[in-house]
């Protein structure tokens, strides 16, 4: 029997209501007949890609979606308004306006606030997307503890959003900028599941692999709706369920060209005195560069496999795959 979607619990009396979320005619109807149903982040469409391509690729992701049966949900804040599917008015306008912020979890209430428009980051996305109730979010790489996190203290607010958020989030693993097997150790403590997708080893973002070991492997996506199912069975705590799903072989990016260049950015950065927040900007503006566009490619070949699985993996949630 399929499981209805996870739903967030109504506020206490006396509480302020939550933000009205505007759900999309097509999301919402999916949702209403219980059909797959797939999160879209919107950074990657406003501040990860070039222009024009950046509304290239949200186009095709999009169909790539509903290639597999699927209703996609592309996510972002519009004028003040919590967007859940966008028309392509929209969608466009996500692409075309360099005014958009980036916006996180943190940063939702002031943008709702002031009226403000932005794209949603990871834990926006998928913040916005559980409170909508879907169940499934695709996106390139999870963000995670920088390096040099002893003296810093920086990680990414993606992995406290993700242990108490039920989601799944289908992802290359985290940006190897970081530092992986911090953010590895971050995940168990929080108590986040991660499941290596047909893969024993953690994603390595442009790289098939990061070289770590992951404790869970499935095969099929079949295999993860199961768990997904067996996590609301259990109860318990509204952690996200990270499906790690590597990019092929034949399409990351070189790894020796990959370590050599991003010792190089990282020595660069440390000579611009670049921190905080401009860190992972910086580094990954610098890979794409100096290596011929190649990261980029890398990049966006995770993400479509992400999305495919991730629409995949939505359709035996939804119980419309057998």
């Amino acid at each position: 029997m399929t499981q209805p979607a996870h739903r967030p619990a109504p506020p206490p009396p006396g509480s302020s209501p939550s933000p009205s979320l505007a759900v999309s005619d097509e999301v919402s109807e999916a949702l209403a007949r219980r059909a797959p149903v797939v999160a879209l982040e919107s950074t990657i469409i406003a501040h990860g890609l070039p222009r024009p391509r950046n509304l290239v690729v949200a186009r095709e992701l999009e169909e790539t979606v509903r290639a597999a049966g699927a209703v996609p949900a592309t996510i972002a804040v519009l004028d003040g308004v919590p967007r859940i599917g966008l028309t392509e008015e929209q969608l466009e306008r996500v692409a075309s306006d360099r005014s958009l912020r980036k916006l996180g979890f943190r940063d939702l209430a002031p943008a709702l606030a002031t009226g403000s428009s932005g794209a949603t980051t990871v834990s926006g996305t998928a913040f916005l997307a559980a409170r909508a109730g879907l169940r499934v979010f695709a996106t390139g790489g999870l963000g995670g503890v920088h390096r040099e996190w002893v003296s810093t203290q920086d990680e990414s607010a993606d992995l406290g959003l993700l242990a108490r958020t039920r989601i799944t989030t289908v992802c290359a693993g985290v940006k190897s900028i970081l530092d992986v097997p911090a953010t590895l150790e971050r995940l168990e403590t929080l108590g986040v599941t991660v499941l290596g997708y047909r893969t024993a080893e953690f994603p390595g973002f442009y790289l098939t692999s990061s070289g770590r070991p992951v404790d869970w492997t499935v095969r099929e996506a079949s295999e993860v709706a199961a768990v997904m199912r067996a996590q609301d069975a259990l109860g318990g705590l509204d952690s996200a369920l990270v499906v790690a799903n590597p990019v092929p072989v034949a399409e990351q990016l070189d790894p020796a060209l990959h370590d050599r260049v991003l010792a190089e950015a990282l020595a660069a950065a440390d000579r611009a005195d670049v921190s905080g927040q401009a860190t992972t900007p910086f580094l990954l503006a610098y890979l794409t560069e100096h290596t011929g566009g190649a990261s980029l490619e890398a990049n966006l070949a995770a993400v479509r496999g992400n999305v495919r699985l991730a629409a995949e993996i939505a359709g035996h949630w939804a119980g419309t795959v057998a």
